[in-house]
């Protein structure tokens, strides 16, 4: 019974407060959805360059620590080096497939329905 009441309380709580900060002006910033790119071309950049960076990073940690522990230097760290560019290069392809285009393909505008094709 106390927690409904706790519980109400809150929520008449967050109303108020929403009523207020409609009345002084202040709203929420409108949050950009997972399906809209992000607004700056250096913010992409930079996140394909972290991409890569990252997982060829792992790559050589994963492969530094194994040539270590079975003593197979530098076979090992080659290895996981090359495995984490190819796992890098994945993710931006896949970061780019998800934003609706690739390199020299534009965004389809209209989406295709297969009821006109007959």
């Amino acid at each position: 019974m106390a927690e409904d009441d706790r519980n109400t309380d809150l929520d008449g709580l967050g109303t108020r407060i929403r009523q207020a900060q409609e009345a002084g002006g202040f709203s929420k910033a409108p949050k950009n959805s997972a399906d809209e790119p992000p607004n700056s071309a250096l913010g992409l950049a930079f996140r394909v360059g972290i991409e890569l960076v990252s997982a060829v990073a792992v790559g050589l940690g994963i492969g530094w620590l194994l040539d270590k522990w079975l003593d197979t230097k530098p076979w090992l760290m080659l290895v996981f080096i090359i495995l984490g560019g190819c796992a890098g290069i994945l993710n931006v392809y896949r970061m780019a497939r998800g934003f609706g285009y690739a390199a020299g393909y534009q965004r389809d505008e209209k989406p295709t329905d297969d009821t006109d094709r007959q």
